[in-house]
């Protein structure tokens, strides 16, 4: 539990001054929503998924280095958060077809994540769309979520029925 509570200060203080897409959410909501689909709806109780998913975006989004996670969760942790993070030197369409090439790819722990953040950025944009995005982009990003996890590897039917029925939902 401690490296649970540890990595949700860290995640936390790293996106302390960033908002989601939406303008008015904090940041940092995203990643604990990440771990608790991982915990509530794919029954995970590994600590070391569970604190990755709580840092997935911190190399990506922040000042946070693969170093400083592995000094202080670990070498796992390091691993799958480092699985996680897009090469920002590409563009945004380059990232994009990336994550779809690669994501048969992913450990099967990685994985996990991966679902779960497709869950949770979905669930966002059904509740409370970004300022900017009209429904067409919408559509778009749904379409491409739904691409990557596809494409990933079987690891947990409920997320996947989960992520398959969320999506379906939307669609109607």
């Amino acid at each position: 539990m401690n490296l649970i509570l540890k990595a949700t200060e860290f995640s936390a203080l790293k996106h302390q001054n960033q908002k989601r897409k939406d303008g008015k959410t904090p940041y940092v909501i995203h990643p604990i929503s990440v771990a608790m689909i991982l915990s509530e709806i794919g029954a995970i109780e590994d600590k070391e998924i569970l604190s990755a998913a709580l840092l997935h975006d911190t190399i990506e989004d922040t000042d946070t280095t693969a170093d400083e996670i592995d000094k202080e969760f670990g070498s796992k942790v390091r691993s799958i958060v480092e699985e996680l993070t897009d090469n920002m030197e590409l563009s945004y369409s380059e990232r994009k077809q990336f994550q779809i090439d690669h994501a048969s790819d992913l450990s099967k722990e990685a994985t996990l994540v991966k679902i779960a953040d497709k869950i949770s950025n979905v669930t966002d944009l059904i509740n409370e769309k970004p300022l900017d995005w009209d429904d067409t982009r919408c559509k778009e990003y749904i379409d491409w979520a739904e691409a990557v996890i596809n494409r990933c590897q079987k690891v947990n039917i409920k997320l996947e029925e989960y992520f398959y029925n969320l999506i379906s939902s939307y669609r109607e």
